[in-house]
């Protein structure tokens, strides 16, 4: 699960962060995030506790304090660094879930996007909608296929719903395209 460590500016958002952690739980899925307590990472961690899911938190040392550790998770992994954190994170996760966020929300998504590009997992990736939130990114996503930089088999990759539940059942049934990454004409 990547999301802010920030709650967003509405209600809406922390709404949304407790129906996925709800659902997560009422599914019997384990949740691995970034480990905090605070923003968004806390309200999906606390509603997925509170419904008895099972909670795994990934921090960095150095996010200890800033994100302030949950300390209620089934297990909380510390370790050294950013890279170590998300290549755990990825490791611990059979999908990705993302919700709103800012740059380091992004980033973590990008990331595991492009590993599903290149073929380095097979997991699904997933965007919550609140609010039309990814929108603007989506329509990102759908001009860089139209200019020709994202095969079109590549935009399904991307799974994005407004329903925590109809998200989680799509990503369930995912399956990858077999579209290898690719080059152009003029590459070839």
């Amino acid at each position: 699960m990547f999301c802010g460590s920030r709650e967003g500016s509405r209600p809406a958002y922390a709404e949304a962060a407790r129906s996925m952690g709800k659902e997560i739980a009422r599914r019997g899925l384990g949740l691995v995030y970034g480990g905090g307590r605070v923003g968004l990472m806390g309200a999906v961690a606390g509603a997925a506790l509170e419904k008895g899911g099972e909670v795994v938190g990934v921090i960095t040392e150095a996010l200890i304090s800033k994100e302030i550790a949950h300390s209620g998770l089934a297990k909380l992994h510390v370790v050294g660094s950013m890279h170590e954190r998300k290549m755990l994170m990825a490791d611990l996760s059979d999908g990705f879930v993302t919700l709103p966020g800012g740059y380091g929300t992004l980033e973590e998504f990008f990331e595991v996007l492009s590993w599903a590009q290149l073929s380095i997992h097979e997991k699904p990736c997933g965007l919550l909608d609140v609010d039309g939130f990814w929108d603007p990114l989506s329509t990102l996503f759908d001009q860089a296929v139209t200019e020709g930089f994202v095969h079109p088999d590549h935009r399904s990759l991307v799974l994005t719903e407004g329903d925590p539940r109809v998200l989680l059942e799509r990503m369930e049934r995912y399956t990858p395209p077999q579209t290898r990454k690719w080059l152009g004409p003029r590459e070839l």
